[in-house]
């Protein structure tokens, strides 16, 4: 892999990848007549030190920085108001998101709501919303810090009701950000159970992509590559992270991102309830559910099953060994094997069931979900 300098692709967006990407930034927003940046960023990385060298550097180089941080871990209708109110009262003239998918989600949300002030979730892609989005947007910048969601490269960010806990999808062309700053520095110093937890969420991202039933061979390739980059990195990333295992498990994010725009399944929707429910990360919940919701594909799909064994580098091309090879990437990585170990118990599970049912990702999975599949899934994993 090729590190000693920055690279630049455009797919689907400008990204700049590479050790010292970020140090570019303050170059871009003067060449773009840019100054006062909006920073949306997560609490917990607003307090590391890599952010305050950002923002010093912006400074440094004449540029009046807001910082809005007020976000929950898996984001809520309000924090998108609370962010689009710091935009007003500050005069500003871009955002640039920095964080994990929360993060981005928020920023991009900001984005959208700057010009488009009804209520957040006429916007909503499931009800057709995205014919509402008509006007302009704020120039919007991406720098992830995270190697899961890929959403630095996403045109949709997914925010749930502070009351009903349903996630809600807000989707246009316009929302992709202009350029993305990929610098895999910034992911160094991520805890190991974050990595982890977001490298499996980046894992499932790829794997329900390559299944899912609509037809989009270039999709299809990129994941592929994608549980490739994974195979060879995750493990690496977590428990010994070197800048070239870190970069490419950046890639691999990335490539999943572009790749669900084929669409998602039956894990994502195991996995939003959790989050929105009882407040689990979102990665954690994709990682502890991803063997379960594998097993329940199998059937009628064992082709491309072998073919992501064969990506996975397994001497067995079956289902049955991407699942077993799921189970033993979890234990690896200090993921818990069943719910109960995050804090679910029987109590949830029908309301779990029906949150899942309801949600956006299974209709895109390669075989139907019932709301019985799903309680059974969730009883499984219990």
């Amino acid at each position: 892999m090729i590190l000693d300098r920055i690279h630049q692709f455009n797919f689907p967006t400008t990204i700049r990848f590479g050790v010292g990407a970020i140090k570019e930034l303050p170059g871009y927003l003067k060449a773009n007549g840019l100054s006062r940046p909006l920073l949306v960023t997560d609490p917990t990385v607003a307090a590391l030190p890599f952010f305050s060298a950002i923002v010093a550097d912006l400074e440094a180089h004449h540029c009046a920085v807001v910082v809005f941080s007020e976000i929950h871990k898996n984001p809520v209708k309000s924090d998108v108001y609370k962010g689009t109110e710091v935009w007003d009262q500050n005069s500003r003239d871009c955002v640039i998101g920095i964080g994990g998918g929360a993060a981005l989600d928020v920023a991009r949300a900001i984005v959208l709501r700057v010009n488009h002030r009804e209520d957040l979730f006429k916007y909503d892609d499931l009800i057709g919303g995205d014919v509402f989005v008509t006007n302009e947007v704020p120039h919007f910048i991406t720098v992830p810090t995270t190697s899961g969601t890929g959403s630095e490269v996403g045109r949709s960010a997914i925010i749930s009701d502070d009351e009903t806990h349903q996630k809600k999808i807000l989707f246009s062309p316009k929302l992709m950000a202009k350029i993305v700053f990929a610098d895999p520095l910034l992911t160094m110093d991520l805890p190991p159970h974050i990595t982890a937890a977001t490298g499996m969420d980046a894992l499932t991202h790829n794997m329900e992509a390559f299944l899912a039933k609509n037809y989009h061979p270039l999709c299809d390739g990129i994941a592929l590559e994608g549980i490739g980059l994974i195979r060879d990195s995750l493990v690496t990333a977590t428990l010994q992270p070197d800048v070239e295992s870190r970069s490419k498990m950046l890639l691999a994010s990335m490539m999943g991102a572009i790749a669900f725009q084929k669409g998602l399944g039956v894990v994502h929707s195991l996995a939003h309830p959790l989050s929105s429910l009882l407040d689990t990360h979102h990665g954690l919940a994709n990682a502890v559910n991803i063997p379960y919701g594998m097993a329940f594909n199998i059937a009628g799909f064992e082709d491309r099953f072998a073919r992501m064994a064969r990506a996975l580098g397994l001497k067995e091309k079956t289902g049955e060994a991407v699942v077993n090879y799921l189970f033993e990437l979890n234990a690896k990585l200090g993921i818990p094997r069943h719910l109960r170990d995050i804090g679910v118990s029987m109590e949830h599970i029908d309301t779990l069931a029906d949150l899942a049912f309801a949600d956006f990702a299974h209709p895109n999975n390669p075989k139907p979900v019932s709301r019985e599949d799903f309680k059974a899934l969730y009883l499984k994993a219990l």
